[in-house]
């Protein structure tokens, strides 16, 4: 589905924008920073940080996965940024939902996705979120034990089973998932033979390269290790297997093009002779990282020579907890609504050596380091693009900084 009009309608008229203002923007790329001014202005009295969410980036982006990707169906990880507008974006442009808890299921159920739309995606669950889901309808999910397997077997013997195996290679990813989740190529055999004789559906297979992939080489050789799984459990006659979960890791850059083109030829190599495969992926900041821009206020200021202190009202143990969990790089625009409104956005200003700490009491609390910034004054702002991904969805509310308070705007920029 492409970014037209109707989709655009479909958009907002989703569970989670309905009913909320969305600002269209112009084609100008300035125009999101001209929003976030006219917003600063229009609450002055307001200095608390906020979320920009652009409604047409997400379009953009889910009309790129179905154009790159369209026998690969997208089932967005919920962890990544549980927004409920993108949530509600996604699932109106045709988004199924990866859930790893009976929260995130709630979650996803509470916009009217129907629970068939869902993956459980996480190998190793509690008691109580498995009686969950079989109470909801949510019949696909994961595993790589056999302890597992006796929990399923316990508690939702009718769901069908995707054996999450561990990819030899994990693609040089920003956090690898190896060393935590995926059964290696002498387990396979026993967990097939295990859920066998449990009388449990094992329908497919499932792995993750990673998040933040940098390498599509991996996905070469976790899709032929899949293929020898399939071959496995034909040999040890269970019922075709006839899902292919290819997982995450993909990035909303350059580097996505050359993963699609990884993914395509090794499915064309390994599954060709594959009737009836349907094959899903787990994309989540492939969707949100880029859709989401981060507003903060300065809060404190000190001067030491040419070093110049700055503190704003979010940090590491709030929307820049990536900086630590996701090993993101993040970059700041200043813009100085209050001490400079004529030039806003900084430009051709002299800059100084700046170190960027966040609000809390906390010394490891500290944003940016050797950043050049102009000088800035109290009330100034600081704005952080590409804040989807692993930001928020992580925040705490340590020293009485409540991540989860943080407002959300809604925008729509037109990228056509």
């Amino acid at each position: 589905m492409g970014s037209t009009p109707n989709s655009f309608g479909l958009v907002l008229d989703a569970p989670g924008v309905r009913g909320r203002p969305v600002t269209a923007l112009t084609k100008d790329g300035s125009s999101l920073t001209e929003f976030m001014q006219s917003t600063i202005f229009n609450r002055q009295e307001l200095k608390e940080p906020f979320y920009v969410l652009d409604l047409g980036v997400v379009m953009s982006l889910y009309e790129k996965w179905t154009q790159s990707l369209p026998m690969v169906k997208p089932f967005y990880a919920v962890k990544c940024n549980p927004e409920p507008a993108l949530l509600g974006a996604l699932a109106s442009l045709g988004s199924n939902f990866d859930c790893a808890s009976q929260a995130e299921i709630e979650a996803v159920l509470s916009l009217g996705v129907s629970p068939d739309r869902i993956v459980y995606a996480n190998p190793c669950k509690a008691e109580s979120h498995i009686k969950y889901a079989a109470s909801v309808g949510v019949n696909l999910t994961t595993f790589d034990s056999r302890e597992e397997l006796d929990k399923i077997r316990n508690w939702h013997p009718k769901c069908d089973l995707l054996l999450r195996i561990k990819p030899l290679d994990d693609g040089g990813a920003r956090c690898p998932l190896g060393p935590k989740y995926g059964a290696l190529p002498e387990e396979i055999a026993p967990l097939l033979q295990a859920a066998q004789a449990a009388q449990l559906n094992v329908t497919g297979v499932s792995f993750h390269i990673g998040s933040g992939a940098t390498n599509s080489r991996a996905y070469h050789g976790a899709i032929s290790a899949a293929k020898t799984v399939f071959d496995t459990a034909a040999e040890l006659g269970l019922p075709k297997l006839h899902i292919l979960n290819i997982g995450g890791g993909f990035t909303a850059d350059p580097q996505f093009d050359v993963a699609a083109s990884a993914v395509k030829a090794a499915i064309q190599t390994h599954f060709s002779n594959e009737p009836g495969l349907t094959i899903i992926s787990e994309p989540g900041r492939f969707f949100a990282e880029s859709v989401f821009t981060l507003a903060t206020n300065v809060i404190g200021k000190r001067v030491r020579g040419d070093l110049r202190e700055y503190w704003i009202n979010d940090g590491v143990y709030g929307s820049m907890n990536c900086i630590l969990y996701d090993h993101a790089t993040i970059t700041c625009m200043p813009l100085a609504c209050t001490s400079n409104r004529a030039n806003a956005i900084c430009k051709g200003l002299r800059t100084h050596n700046s170190t960027v700490f966040g609000p809390t009491c906390d010394a490891l609390d500290t944003v940016l380091t050797g950043q050049q910034l102009p000088e800035l004054q109290l009330s100034d702002w600081l704005v952080f693009p590409n804040m989807g991904a692993y930001t928020a969805a992580a925040g705490s509310s340590f020293n009485g900084f409540n991540t989860a308070a943080i407002f959300y705007h809604l925008v729509y920029s037109n990228p056509n």
